[in-house]
C-alpha cells in the first residue's frame, strides 16, 4: 500500500483535524470534527491524490506529544477515515509523538507516519524538542510494525535549529541512516513554498524519496516536481488558505490536473 513512494510526482493530501478534545479551541462538538475529517479524506481521494495524512493540526498551541484524550480522538477519527477511503493513510501526531503515530498506524492499518523532529535538536515557542529517531525505530520494532514507513522532516518548519552548524545535508544523511524511508523538506512555516534549492541539496545526498512539505500550489507544482519526488499539500487546497476550512474538491482537482 505504500508503493506510492516509488512513484515520481506523488501527492499526499492533508486531513487537518479540527481542534481535538482537551485543547483550547475544541468546540465540544466531536461529531463536527469527525464529519469534516471524513469528508476531507473522501474529497482528497475523489480528486485523485495518492495518499492522505491525518494530522491534529488544529490543536494549537501544538505540543511535542499528544495528551491521552487527543490520542484517543485522533485514533478514532483515523479509524473512521480508514473505513471510507482505499488510498494509503498516514498519521502525524504533534511534533514528536512517535508512540501515538505507530500505535494508531498499527491499530488501523495505516501504512506510514510523519515524524517532524526525527534527528534534529530544535527550539520552538515552548522550549527545546529532542530528536526521537532511536526510540521511534525501536518502538516500531516492538509493535512489529516495520512495514509502516517513516516520512521524516529535517530542520522542520516552525522551529529553529539549536546548532546552526549542522547542515541540511547532514540532517538528511542522519535521518536516512537512522531509518527514514523518505525525507520531507519544508519552508519556514505552513503554506510557505519549500525552496527548490533546499530540495536540490537534499536530493544530492540521499537515495530515498524527497518530499516538498509546504507551499505547493497549482502555480509551482510542476517546478517542484522537476526536483522533488512528491509533495504534501494541505493549505492550498482550502478556500483562502484557511486550514480550519474543508478541503475544496475544485482546488484539489485543479492541482492534480496540473500533473496530467
Amino acid at each position: 500500500m505504500s508503493d506510492f513512494l516509488d512513484k515520481q510526482g506523488f501527492v499526499i493530501g492533508m486531513v487537518h483535524c479540527l481542534p481535538l478534545p482537551g485543547t483550547k479551541d475544541f468546540n465540544n462538538n466531536i461529531e463536527a470534527v469527525k464529519k469534516q475529517a471524513i469528508e476531507d479524506a473522501i474529497t482528497l481521494e475523489k480528486a485523485g491524490v495518492d495518499a492522505i495524512i491525518v494530522e491534529n493540526m488544529g490543536d494549537n498551541p501544538l505540543g511535542v506529544t499528544l495528551a491521552v484524550e487527543q490520542r484517543v480522538a485522533l485514533a478514532a477519527i483515523s479509524a473512521l477515515i480508514k473505513e471510507v477511503v482505499s488510498i494509503p493513510i498516514g498519521i502525524d501526531a504533534a511534533f514528536n509523538d512517535y508512540q501515538a503515530n505507530f500505535a494508531i498506524a498499527k491499530a488501523i492499518g495505516a501504512t506510514f507516519v510523519r515524524i517532524p523532529v526525527f534527528v534534529d535538536t530544535v527550539m520552538y515557542f515552548d522550549g527545546v524538542i529532542q530528536p526521537c529517531a532511536r526510540n521511534a525505530v525501536l518502538y516500531r520494532k516492538q509493535l512489529q510494525a516495520e512495514d509502516v514507513k517513516i516520512l521524516a522532516d529535517i530542520q522542520v518548519k516552525h522551529t529553529y535549529m539549536v546548532n546552526d552548524n549542522i547542515s541540511l545535508e547532514d540532517s538528511a544523511k542522519m535521518a536516512v541512516g537512522c531509518g527514514a524511508d523518505a525525507i520531507i523538506v519544508t519552508g519556514s512555516s505552513i503554506g510557505l513554498e519549500t525552496p527548490i534549492e533546499m530540495i536540490e541539496r537534499v536530493k544530492k545526498v540521499v537515495k530515498v524519496p524527497v518530499i516538498a512539505g509546504s507551499g505547493v500550489t497549482t502555480k509551482n507544482i510542476k517546478q517542484q516536481f522537476a526536483i522533488a519526488n512528491g509533495a504534501i499539500v494541505g493549505t492550498s487546497l482550502k478556500d483562502g488558505g484557511d486550514i480550519s476550512k474543508p478541503i475544496s474538491f475544485e482546488l484539489t482537482k485543479a492541482l492534480m490536473d496540473q500533473l496530467k
